[in-house]
């Protein structure tokens, strides 16, 4: 056996950014790397973030979860989800950083699949953009926006940014911020984020 031929076995189980293939064999190959923290199908394409600094990601990850857990604890129905997998489909398996989710007796559209994966539409989802801006602003973006997803929250941390879309019409739009800045869910009455007290 040459060190070519080697070369070739070992990475045809391999999860490398930019490699091509359908959600079945990413998932596959997935779960034959546990100590792979992170690593995400959209539309097809293999995406493996950069290490999490935290700075960018870590800290405002975790107060971004904060608000979302105190929001979902004290409100009937919601179902919050820090890091799960989300089967949108054949060719997309993203892993977002939060989601929120309607239960079923409140009108929720996910479910969990029989290998406890989320899988249907989630009302709401949010990134925290550091390293990952660029896919979370556009790849990511359109395959919710193709799914159906009610409201996307991006975080970008290096810019101090927060954006908030609402689907309209199948299309993004800007949640617009009331007078002080603060933005107010339309999908979770109470929920609301001042991306002035998020630093």
């Amino acid at each position: 056996m040459t060190t070519a031929t080697i070369s070739r076995q070992t990475s045809a189980h391999e999860l490398e950014q930019g490699d091509h293939m359908d959600a079945a064999e990413f998932h596959r190959r997935y779960l034959l790397h546990p100590w792979l923290r992170k690593a995400e199908l959209i539309d097809g394409v293999v995406y493996v973030p950069s290490p999490a600094r935290s700075r960018q990601h870590g800290h405002p990850h975790f107060q971004l979860i904060g608000e979302m857990h105190a929001y979902a604890k004290i409100t009937p129905g919601v179902i919050g989800d820090d890091n799960a997998t989300y089967r949108a489909g054949p060719r997309d398996e993203p892993q977002p950083d939060v989601m929120l989710r309607w239960d079923a007796g409140h009108g929720g559209r996910s479910y969990l699949d029989d290998g406890g994966y989320v899988s249907g539409v989630p009302e709401l989802v949010a990134e925290v953009s550091g390293s990952s801006r660029s896919y979370d602003l556009h790849e990511k973006k359109d395959l919710y926006r193709r799914m159906g997803v009610q409201e996307y929250v991006v975080w970008q941390t290096e810019e101090g940014r927060l954006d908030w879309w609402e689907l309209v019409d199948g299309e993004y739009l800007p949640l617009p911020p009331e007078a002080d800045g603060t933005i107010r869910s339309r999908v979770f009455p109470g929920l609301t984020l001042r991306p002035a007290d998020l630093r």
